[in-house]
C-alpha cells in the first residue's frame, strides 16, 4: 500500500512542478509560490529517492548472497527505504536553499553531508 501512495504522492508532485515552473515566473510566484516549489520538488525527489534505495538494496542483497557464505546481507523493506530517503531527498532541496541565499562552499556542503549522516544514523538506530 505505501508503494502506490509514495508512486502517486510522485507523480502528482512533479506533474505540478512542471506545470508550476512553465505557468509563472520567478518575480511573479511570490513566497507561497516558492514554498509550493521547494515542497513539490521534496516530494518528487522523495518518492525517486525511495524507489533507487528499495531497488538498490535488493541488488546489492542478491549480489552479496553469491558472494557471503555465512549471513547475507538483507534487503531493506520498502517502508526503510522510505524513511533513509525522507533524510536522502532533503539534502539536494538544502542545498538548492543554500544556493538561493548565497554560495555554497565546502563548509555548507559538509554540514549538508553531517546532517544526513546523522540522519541515516538515527533511522537504523530507531528501525532495526
Amino acid at each position: 500500500m505505501l508503494e502506490k501512495v509514495v508512486l502517486s504522492i510522485t507523480v502528482a508532485s512533479l506533474c505540478l512542478l512542471i506545470v508550476l515552473i512553465n505557468t509563472v515566473t520567478p518575480t511573479s510566484i511570490g513566497p507561497f509560490g516558492v514554498l509550493a516549489v521547494f515542497a513539490f520538488a521534496y516530494l518528487s525527489l522523495l518518492g525517486v529517492m525511495t524507489f533507487f534505495v528499495f531497488s538498490s538494496s535488493r541488488i546489492v542483497a542478491h549480489l552479496s548472497a553469491a558472494f557471503t557464505v555465512k549471513k547475507p546481507i538483507q534487503a531493506l523493506s520498502f517502508k526503510q527505504s522510505y524513511y533513509y530517503s525522507t533524510i536522502i531527498a532533503a539534502a539536494p532541496i538544502m542545498l538548492i536553499g543554500l544556493q538561493s541565499v548565497g554560495s555554497v562552499g565546502f563548509y555548507d556542503l559538509l554540514l549538508v553531508t553531517v546532517f544526513v549522516v546523522i540522519g541515516c544514523i538515527y533511522i537504523a538506530k530507531r528501525s532495526h
